[in-house]
């Protein structure tokens, strides 16, 4: 099937429909700048109708037996895997992601849905003991009711199945709002897959729409009680305003300003391999992307060559081509902005090794170092793009104060030949993760994941999935008769 042609709809209570609004969100390729689809987007009403939906049909999800429940996303990882040409393309057309890119994100998806398949069963009740005689206290774990999806553009369908599938498996309806720049694979795709699976209609919708048209009506919704967010701290923090005032639990996975430090003992070859991945993976449209290497200065020259050296073999080009390394940036906003970021720090005395240009939303790779004092601020700021900024420290206290001069603490990396040293370190490091001779860019279905400071507030993954998208009920019971004072 042409997922461009037949998924560029609303999907509203198990039924395709078109949008009422007054305009269309054009989906197009980042490489080709080809249309691929135009969509109708979802005006409040429509937002309302999917909330309503989910809000009929929960009910009696959430009495389901969760065995039965699991089944739904043993089918949809199946669907996946017998589709996994055919969703590789789209990620490739869509959103300029390269065939590496797209194996990478189809792998974690496809983790994440065997991870659902056994969070349907990880809802454990207990009993508390009481200081009342005959009291027996009863503690349930019961599905939160309706839970809204607002997911990104650099990897929608894994960041987007990584909320949707556990809140269903857990017992929930859910509302998906996709990134206008990826409303099919981040959003009516992810239906698709689920509606195929035997999903009961209802409980996952799917609204393609635009803030300007619907301002915050997928917050402010009297229906979800969770608001689970991928994107920006500066939206983020708008987010998490609106649904705090409105007694929501907001689940915030924001940006990143990650740092890979290299110590004087590390192995050098290793660390200019994992450092290349780590910032340039996705042309740097990460939020895990390792923005800065601090260099222990007795390291410094040795890991420069050899780093300036393989990010100048980086291959930029058309996505589609399986020897391309780098594909496009996903809009002409994000490739101006990166470009003029590099332009205004050279501007400002830094030196640049490799200086990237760009052709159209293609962006080549640049390589900072020696920015100056008073342009340090650009040091803390996240670039969503193919650009590396070198800094040196001697000793590892100064790696630690310059690793922690960001406002966001998302993940890091530390490289060294004495795993321990590493630990410790790390132990130091401001972040939500933080990994030791590795790159900074992991992502596992059972371990906790997010971040500190800006970059976000709760976690997902595993036992936090059910932090997230469930809530306790506390129930007693009384044997026998209660006195009381009056």
């Amino acid at each position: 099937m042409s997922y461009f042609t037949e998924l560029a709809h609303q999907y509203i209570d198990g039924e395709w429909k078109a949008g009422t609004g007054s305009w269309d969100i054009i989906d197009f390729n980042p490489y080709s700048g080809d249309k691929l689809a135009a969509i109708t987007i979802a005006t409040a009403g429509e937002v309302d109708e999917a909330y309503r939906a989910a809000e009929r049909a929960q009910p009696g999800w959430a009495a389901t037996n969760p065995y039965t429940r699991r089944l739904v996303f043993e089918r949809a990882l199946r669907i996946i895997e017998d589709r996994e040409q055919e969703i590789s393309e789209a990620i490739v057309a869509e959103l300029g992601g390269t065939w590496l890119k797209a194996g990478f994100e189809l792998h974690l998806a496809k983790e994440f849905l065997r991870e659902a398949i056994q969070l349907s069963l990880r809802p454990e009740g207990r009993i508390i003991p009481s200081p009342i005689d005959g009291k027996e206290n009863r503690v349930y774990r019961i599905p939160v009711g309706v839970v809204g999806v607002i997911s990104p553009f650099n990897f929608p369908f894994l960041l987007s199945i990584k909320s949707v599938a556990p809140a269903l498996a857990l017992g929930n309806g859910v509302v998906l709002k996709p990134h206008q720049n990826t409303p099919v694979v981040g959003g009516t795709l992810v239906a698709k897959v689920f509606e195929d699976a035997g999903l009961p209609p209802g409980l996952l919708n799917v609204v393609v729409t635009d803030i300007a048209e619907i301002g915050d009506a997928f917050i402010e919704h009297p229906v979800p009680r969770v608001i689970s967010f991928t994107g920006s701290d500066r939206v983020g923090r708008h987010v998490a305003t609106v649904a705090a005032s409105l007694f929501k639990r907001a689940i915030l996975e924001l940006g990143g300003n990650s740092a890979l430090i290299v110590l004087d003992d590390a192995d050098v070859d290793y660390a200019v391999d994992a450092a290349v991945f780590s910032r340039f993976v996705h042309q740097g449209q990460v939020c895990m992307a390792a923005n800065r290497v601090l260099l222990d200065r007795s390291v410094e020259r040795e890991f420069t060559e050899k780093f300036v050296a393989k990010v100048r073999t980086l291959r930029v080009g058309d996505p589609a081509d399986p020897e391309t390394h780098l594909g496009p940036l996903i809009n002409s906003s994000q490739a101006e902005a990166v470009t003029a970021l590099v332009d205004r720090t050279v501007e400002a005395g830094a030196t640049a090794l490799v200086h990237g240009s760009a052709d159209g939303n293609l962006v080549s790779p640049s390589v900072l170092t020696g920015v100056p004092a008073d342009a340090e601020a650009l040091c803390q700021q996240e670039i969503f793009g193919p650009v590396a900024i070198l800094q040196s420290f001697d000793g590892e206290d100064e790696a630690v104060r310059i690793a922690n001069d960001s406002p966001y603490g998302l993940s890091g990396a530390v490289h060294t030949g004495n795993v321990e040293r590493g630990v410790r370190i790390a132990q130091r490091i401001e972040t939500g993760m933080i990994h030791i001779n590795d790159g900074t860019v992991h992502d596992e279905p059972i371990v906790p994941f997010g971040g500190e400071k800006h970059s976000g507030v709760g976690r997902l993954n595993g036992e936090a999935m059910v932090d997230s998208f469930t809530t306790q009920k506390w129930i007693s019971i009384q044997h026998g008769r209660s006195v009381f004072p009056f």
